[in-house]
């Protein structure tokens, strides 16, 4: 898989963008620079791979403003706030509403290259979870309705004679379901296919 990770810088100040992509570049990290969150949002800010580096004061929409609407999109790139000193208390409430840290200006440069490398891998790691749930209800959905039917009986711990009780046919043809859940689903046993329904339903 291609990395196309970048750090997306979103600061009112040309001075602070510029110091920051050639921190970033000097180090081999590509960058898109913005002036504002509005222009950040102009495109499709939910398919970006990467971080952002996000002043938490700017004029029009607030980096507050910027992360609560990001945070809507579980795959939207993490937030890394900027703040000058007189913002650190709204830093702390930014972190606390998902950002994974804050640096304060002036910047300590191995420090902030640090938490780009932490969020660029918390980021993989989200994206990751995010495909494996898609692979797994495109899974789902591919099984019958009593496929899905005996799927969440077997889940839910019951036997196959229970099962075939409850849906009122016969043992072999439930064995019969399981095995074919298990081959549509790439189970590999029967606490695989639990751990798989359940990534599903805790999302």
């Amino acid at each position: 898989m291609v990395d196309n990770s970048k750090v997306y810088i979103i600061d009112d100040a040309e001075e602070v963008r510029e110091a920051l992509a050639l921190l970033m570049e000097s180090v081999g990290i590509e960058v898109e620079l913005y002036e504002s969150a509005e222009a950040f949002l102009e495109g499709d800010h939910r398919q970006r791979e990467g971080c952002i580096l996000l002043d938490v004061r700017m004029p029009g929409m607030s980096g507050m403003e910027l992360q609560k609407e990001l945070n809507q999109y579980p795959c939207s790139p993490p937030v890394i706030i900027i703040s000058g000193h007189g913002d650190i208390p709204m830093a702390v409430q930014a972190v606390q509403a998902g950002a994974v840290n804050f640096v304060e200006k002036p910047f300590n440069e191995q420090a902030l290259l640090d938490s780009v490398h932490r969020a660029f891998k918390l980021d993989a790691e989200r994206r990751g979870k995010s495909m494996e749930i898609e692979s797994i209800k495109r899974k789902m959905a591919s099984l019958t309705p009593r496929e899905q039917e005996v799927l969440k009986a077997v889940t839910e711990g019951k036997r196959n004679k229970t099962i075939a009780i409850e849906l009122n046919i016969s043992q072999s043809t439930v064995e019969a379901h399981r095995a074919k859940v298990m081959k549509k689903m790439g189970a590999e046993s029967l606490s695989h296919l639990m751990r798989m329904v359940i990534c599903v339903e805790n999302q």
